[in-house]
């Protein structure tokens, strides 16, 4: 049984004009309408293979004391750089914090390979370093969700002996992040201990019926609580976010578990979300575990932490972890 475990509000701002149409010879890029935010500036940037990522940045309002590390946020499944400038990106340029969230390869409005699928766990985490060495002037905290965990847990195996192919870090935080071994061990438990949320799972995932089932991406991402119009148009997004599947999943597993690093290569800060539906506490506790730290689990929140009823919740626990970092 393979699933495809994925990542990923004020009122929208007019929906802004769609890309005009790549050129001749020029690799399309995806469609996803959404609206940017007050401070808040979409763009690409392009990749040594020639496709493009996009990028939303916001910045912090005015200068302050400290210069601040950059926060650069990856995705995961069938999510883009809009999950994060939803409420996260505005929360931490807020508090100084310079803000990029990345989709990748055939995600959001980045371009589209010609590949069956987006790209490996390799390429995402080479694009994701591409970005940080031509784009970012201080090393960064990289933030990764659920899939979007897992290339960042492959960025920093990469990074010994590769400054100058994955530029050196301050800090990753790994946010309901797929474990180390990958998702089989998931999908096990899920069929042994949870049968009929295992079902529930395979149907929202891998068939992509949190698509056309509204109670299904509800149970699926988010807490009950969430009011049902923002539900749906998070589902919205979500299915014109990923025109690709991120990854060959068989091929994935085979290559896994991810390389471990010395325990001074970088801080990490491993969060999960009580309520996860997809990511369990077993999940959880395999990451921390494989880098020596103590899991913290934010209650009464679910999969999707950055969208979330309490989105703040992760995102202050985050905030007081970063004010803790200490420069290497």
């Amino acid at each position: 049984m393979t699933l495809l475990i994925p990542t990923s509000a004020p009122m929208p701002l007019p929906v802004r004009a769609r890309p005009a149409p790549a050129r001749r010879g020029r690799p399309l890029r995806a469609s996803c309408a959404y609206a940017l935010h007050e401070g808040q500036s979409q763009r690409f940037h392009r990749l040594p293979c020639g496709l493009d990522l996009e990028v939303i940045t916001q910045h912090p309002p005015a200068p302050g004391g400290g210069e601040q590390p950059p926060l650069v946020f990856v995705h995961g499944s069938f999510h883009a750089a809009w999950c994060w400038a939803e409420h996260w990106l505005p929360f931490f340029s807020r508090a100084g914090f310079p803000c990029y969230a990345l989709s990748l390869r055939a995600q959001g409005e980045s371009s589209i390979p010609s590949e069956k699928v987006a790209g490996t766990l390799e390429t995402h985490a080479g694009d994701v370093a591409d970005f940080i060495w031509k784009e970012i002037p201080l090393p960064p905290v990289l933030i990764g969700h659920s899939f979007g965990g897992l290339i960042v847990q492959q960025y920093i195996s990469s990074l010994q002996g590769s400054e100058l192919l994955h530029p050196r870090l301050a800090g990753v935080v790994l946010v309901c992040s797929v474990p180390p071994s990958g998702n089989s061990g998931l999908v096990w438990r899920y069929l042994l201990t949870k049968p009929v949320a295992a079902v529930k799972v395979t149907l929202s995932l891998a068939a992509k019926g949190y698509a056309n089932s509204l109670s299904l991406c509800k149970e699926t991402f988010f807490s009950p609580e969430l009011d049902d119009g923002l539900v749906e148009r998070y589902q919205r997004l979500m299915k014109d976010s990923s025109k690709l599947p991120l990854f060959d999943l068989r091929k994935l597993n085979a290559s896994l578990p991810v390389a471990s690093v010395p325990n001074n290569t970088v801080d990490i800060l491993v969060m999960g979300a009580s309520n996860d539906f997809i990511v369990d506490a077993e999940g959880l506790s395999e990451t921390a575990r494989f880098y020596n730290v103590e899991p913290v689990s934010v209650k009464g929140i679910a999969h999707d932490m950055m969208l979330d009823c309490s989105w703040d919740k992760g995102a202050g626990i985050i905030l007081s972890w970063l004010e803790k970092l200490t420069p290497r």
